[in-house]
């Protein structure tokens, strides 16, 4: 699908038809835009952890360096799930299942999905899924 196909003016709304071509390129294109942001900083990310620090001759400098080197690496977990994520909708999209709740099969509203992109439920099933999982964990 091509770019043009979205006007640069263009928010989705709940009063066009739920996932019509152009909304569908409109999230394409903003999750597409999402994982270039995240992969160019992962990409920095990797050169801060390569260019090294530990070397620090003052232990409180040696400290912080690796303290930041446990940050750096958290930060890049998240990332790599969020990538996850990401590529998981843009499946989801030349499906065309993308917007649809995985539980009820309900389209997801479009606020949702704008706050949220790679949402996958709607909010009331994410909170029964929510309180079903944190009743198993208390048992």
């Amino acid at each position: 699908m091509s770019s043009n196909l979205v006007p640069p003016e263009y928010r989705p709304n709940d009063r066009e038809p739920f996932m019509n071509p152009i909304m569908k390129e409109y999230f394409r294109q903003k999750l597409l835009s999402w994982k270039m942001e995240l992969l160019k900083e992962s990409d920095i990310t990797l050169g801060h952890l390569q260019d090294g620090g530990l070397q620090e001759p003052d232990i409180a400098d040696r400290a912080s360096a690796e303290t930041d080197k446990a940050l750096e690496l958290r930060t890049r977990d998240r990332e790599r799930k969020l990538l996850s994520k990401i590529e998981s909708a843009l499946r989801r999209i030349e499906e065309d299942t993308y917007g649809y709740c995985e539980e009820t099969g309900e389209p997801i509203p479009v606020r949702r999905l704008e706050a949220r992109p790679t949402a996958t439920m709607s909010v009331e099933a994410q909170e029964r899924h929510e309180r079903l999982e944190r009743t198993q964990r208390d048992d």
